[in-house]
Parts: C-alpha cells; structure tokens; sequence
C-alpha cells in the first residue's frame, strides 16, 4: 500500500506539473501564465536558472537555462539583442499608423519609483529604449498590436505606449486617466507571443505561446461589439 501512495502522489504531482513548450539539454522554454512572478517555475524544476523576466501580469514565453553555460550564453544573446522577441498587446485608442517605431529613453520615475517612463521627471540611469509595433486590427476605442522590443528595459511595451498616449488596456501602472479593460480582463493585456532564437547546440528556433484564454475572450467580445457596429 506504501508503494501505492508513493504513485498516487506522484501522478497527481505530474497532472500539476508545467509542460514545456520546448526543451532540450541546455534550455527549457514555459508560457507563463498571468498572476505569477518569472520564476513561479523553480519551485518544480529546481534545476532552471532564469535568464529574463516577465512581468507578473504578463504571459507568454519565458526561456530558461538549464546549467550555466547555457545560462551564459543566452544572457549574451539578449544583451547582444540577438533574441527576437514578439508581444501581443491591445491598446487603448486609435493608433493611426499601420506600423510605427517608438524610440524614447526609459528611466525610473521621480514620482513613482515602481515606473519606469518615458516622458516627465526620470531619475537615476536613463536607457536608451526601442520598441517596434504593426497594427494587427482596429476596434471601438482600442487597436490590437504586435510589438517588437528591440532592448529590453523594465517595463519598456507598458512604458512606451503609454508615452504615445495608446496605453496598454487594463494596465493598473501606466493608464492614468485612460485606464480601460475591456471584455472583462483584470489585469494589463500583453502577452509574449514568440521568441525567436539560436541554440546553444546552434539551429535556430521559433518558440509560440497562443494567446492566454483571458485575452483571447476580451478580443472575442470587441469583435462581436464590432459585427454588431458593422
């Protein structure tokens, strides 16, 4: 009977286990959902060593090394900006452009330590900061992006946007006065939707995360508001 325990816990163990969405002997890559801090992981796969963020309420794919060589590599790669990586994101308000490049310098805000802006009073390092995006679609009041960050700054999407003044939807941080979360979401929409990469064993590789079930419902609803317009 003890061996029968010792397999019911490890089939329940195994049904709330992450699956990955690639992995190999040098690195391991997760969708992130929503609501955990990056390293949520670590407490089932206590061998991954983290090699970038994701900020709590953003999901999507998050890569990580499983020894330190691999770990080293690919901290180079993301310095290097040899890591492509590609973000879904709906902002609040029209966005003119079919697609566009925001290139603002990102520090830490003087107001509010938490931030990291763009525009108004910045304090201590200022980086330099880019963000590419393409309009994937328009709705009532909100226009559907894919962003491109081509640094890596805290915060840098949320940040960027809201100093063009299309702020991510449902973001608590960055909206001001423009906070808006449509369809029911309850926390900022973004999500990171492919990573782009070269293995440490060489090759290059694309890894996807679909789009979380909370946004894809909030997407759902403004397409129904907008059939109903048309």
């Amino acid at each position: 009977s003890l061996d029968m325990g010792k397999a019911r816990s490890s089939i329940l163990r195994g049904r709330t286990m992450e699956r990955p969405i690639y992995e190999d002997n040098e690195i391991a890559a997760f969708n992130k959902p929503a609501g955990v801090i990056f390293d949520w992981i670590l407490t089932e796969r206590t061998e991954l060593i983290p090699v970038h963020r994701l900020d709590k309420d953003t999901s999507g794919v998050i890569l990580f090394a499983k020894n330190q060589m691999a770990a080293d590599y690919l901290k180079t790669c993301f310095q290097a900006r040899e890591i492509k990586k590609t973000y879904l994101a709906l902002v609040v308000g029209n966005i003119k452009e079919r697609e566009g490049v925001i290139d603002l310098a990102i520090g830490r805000s003087a107001k509010t330590p938490l931030k990291r802006v763009a525009i108004g009073k910045q304090r201590g390092k200022i980086r330099e900061a880019v963000t590419e995006y393409k309009v994937l679609k328009r709705y009532e009041g909100f226009t559907f992006v894919e962003a491109y960050p081509k640094t890596g700054r805290m915060h840098q999407i949320r940040s960027h946007f809201a100093a063009i003044g299309r702020p991510v939807a449902c973001d608590k941080l960055y909206s001001g006065k423009r906070f808006m979360c449509p369809g029911g979401i309850s926390r900022q929409f973004l999500h990171a939707a492919a990573v782009e990469l070269t293995l440490p064993s060489g090759g290059r590789i694309k890894l996807e995360a679909d789009l979380a079930h909370d946004l894809a419902e909030a997407l759902t609803t403004l397409e129904i508001a907008k059939d109903r317009e048309e």
